[in-house]
């Protein structure tokens, strides 16, 4: 992985190529190359780093043509390097990008080399072009070769092909990672996602695992895997250039941890009615929710900490039974479910290799139905769900996650309050709902108070999260926050669990943050807080005025809420204080190392 881009057209594809691999680097690269067929033939050039250093050897060779295929890479077989990035070739004829992982290729290459091809890269990739060239050899027509080399490949992928021989013509193929179509006035694309389209197109086509893709300037044919042809239905992207452009904002992450509240109010919109009536969250899901005598949530990374949240709610508010397990363990553990228990599976772009494959398992092991909880409509997750409840976050483009965080909480309150009305009204509860998107609004309007925090951190190298109950799960994620996009070491704990361990590392050089409602855990916090700056701790406490208090204690004053929205709230001031710590610290806060934004290999 990380990101494909491909292009058949009656004008010069390069500049369309270059700038969809700039709009697919919030993904998370390390090199960046293309391939296009032009009046010399096949030509390629990559480059280890950032597309930047692309686009000046692109402009120096003033490459040109009709046909091309370009890729961003997050190493995963073989470490960065130009030797490894995409398209890889076989006899300079065949050139593939692809995303995924092909699990078999040891076994394919083993294959290959005892028939004398020699491999020029680390990468499981490159088996694949001289799958196809090897088919050719055996006189086999470029599509035949094609199929049969993906009849070859185990695992997930995503492909684009070029053919030398083949001007004008472009091969794809979609299994477990995403791809899709766009359609042009006498032009097509391919791309892995829909933001490096948004230039050239908005008439997308989305592929289903399984399908292959034959296209040209002007025509498109799609396939099953046996090579039966299927219709996939046209939809109008709603993406639109300012979707994914900064604006005034001088990263993503900030951009949209501003755009919460307008986020969360699409989220709830039509969803709340203001007459009291039912909750509007479609037939189908809540005939599942009807149906539901335990829960079980299975995600990843953020999405996990947005299910650890709504347990408790689940559990206090709804009287449901409620596990909530990382999806990559969950496909490895031997588990029964219980009579009616119902999965819902939670992540922002549908397309988590872990989440898919344990929806997956969950489905073989006789769960009682898979509701999604997802961001992306048309995504392998929603699809293959029995119901889903999409969040209307917008694209997010920060590899760190922040509006995607708290749409997916708005959502899991959602389905919380149609289950806890089951027993009579919760006028309240809704109530505190249609507050939320102001009351973070004013978290929002202090964020030069969090700024100013933010220089505490500027020479340290660790620091300790802190909560209680619900607000447990919200310490979990602004540590994640925190370790993500400054790389400091950050973790989360239960506030009680200190005197069972952490405490060992308080000193004055370990910033403790503490996330401190005014609930009815807010006593046993103080004690917990008391042994920490008894042991000489930085203290950083997030609560209402007065709540905490003591020298040594830097408190930053939060606007009183109803316990019901407080994990949507609390998280906002750890964003905002993880993203100053990063811009302070000069890390590269929309695309921090190592990380991809839409984990699409296992």
């Amino acid at each position: 992985m990380c990101g494909i881009i491909g292009a058949v057209a009656k004008r010069n594809v390069v500049p369309i190529l270059i700038e969809g691999l700039h709009r697919l680097e919030y993904r998370g690269y390390d090199s960046a190359g293309l391939a296009v067929l032009d009046g010399q033939g096949l030509t390629r050039l990559r480059r280890l780093g950032k597309v930047a250093v692309l686009e000046e050897a692109v402009l120096e060779a003033d490459l040109a043509g009709h046909t091309g295929i370009a890729h961003t890479r997050w190493a995963t077989h073989g470490v960065p390097s130009e030797r490894n990035a995409h398209p890889h070739l076989a006899a300079a004829r065949i050139a593939v990008v692809h995303n995924g992982i092909i699990e078999n290729h040891k076994q394919l290459r083993e294959m290959l080399e005892g028939e004398g091809v020699v491999f020029e890269s680390q990468t499981d990739t490159e088996v694949i072009p001289h799958l196809i060239e090897r088919g050719l050899r055996q006189g086999l027509s470029l599509w035949e070769a094609f199929r049969t080399a993906v009849n070859h490949l185990e695992g997930a992928y995503a492909l684009a092909v070029l053919d030398r021989e083949a001007p004008g013509r472009l091969l794809a193929a979609r299994q477990g990672s995403p791809l899709l179509l766009g359609v042009g006035v006498g032009e097509r694309f391919v791309a892995s996602d829909p933001s490096a389209l948004i230039p050239v197109t908005s008439q997308l086509v989305d592929l289903h695992n399984g399908d292959l893709l034959d296209i040209q300037a002007d025509r498109h044919e799609i396939f099953t895997r046996d090579g039966e042809p299927v219709h996939r239905p046209m939809r109008i992207s709603q993406l639109d250039a300012s979707s994914v452009d900064r604006g005034e904002y001088r990263h993503f992450m900030q951009k949209e941890i501003f755009e919460q509240p307008v986020a969360i109010s699409r989220t709830l919109h039509e969803r709340l009615p203001l007459d009291g009536a039912p909750l509007a969250l479609g037939r189908e899901v809540l005939d599942l929710l009807q149906a539901a005598r335990a829960i079980r949530i299975l995600a990843c990374g953020t999405s996990y900490h947005a299910g650890l949240t709504a347990a408790y709610w689940f559990e206090a508010m709804a009287g449901l039974p409620c596990r909530v397990e990382v999806a990559s363990e969950f496909r490895y553990r031997t588990t029964q479910p219980l009579p009616g228990e119902l999965v819902i599976a939670i992540s922002q772009s549908g397309e988590t290799a872990d989440t898919l494959a344990a929806v997956h398992d969950a489905r073989e092991r006789g769960f009682a139905g898979i509701l999604a909880i997802c961001n992306v409509d048309e995504s392998s997750l929603v699809r293959s769900a029995d119901a889903s409840l999409l969040t209307h976050a917008g694209p997010e483009i920060g590899v760190a996650s922040t509006k995607a965080f708290t749409t997916q909480l708005v959502a899991l309150a959602l389905l919380v309050l149609a289950l806890a009305e089951r027993q009579g009204p919760r006028p309240e509860l809704r109530q505190a709902l249609r507050s939320l998107p102001a009351q973070v609004e004013q978290i929002l309007a202090a964020d030069q108070a969090i700024e100013a925090l933010s220089a505490l951190f500027a020479d340290k190298q660790h620091a300790l999260f802190l909560g209680r109950g619900i607000h447990y799960p919200i310490a979990l994620e602004g540590a994640l926050k925190l370790k993500e996009i400054s790389y400091i070491h950050a973790e989360g704990y239960p506030a009680g669990e200190l005197k069972h361990g952490p405490l060992a590392l308080v000193n004055e050089e370990m910033p403790v943050i503490a996330v401190a409602p005014n609930d009815a855990l807010l006593e046993k916090l103080r004690s917990n807080l008391e042994e920490v700056r008894a042991r000489g701790g930085q203290l950083i406490v997030f609560g209402e005025e007065g709540a905490v208090d003591g020298d040594g204690i830097r408190v930053h004053s939060m606007p009183p809420c109803h316990a019901f929205i407080s994990p949507m709230l609390y998280i906002v001031p750890l964003q905002l204080l993880s993203y100053h710590v990063a811009v302070l610290k000069g890390t590269d806060v929309d695309r921090p190392r190592n990380l991809a934004k839409s984990v699409t290999v296992e």
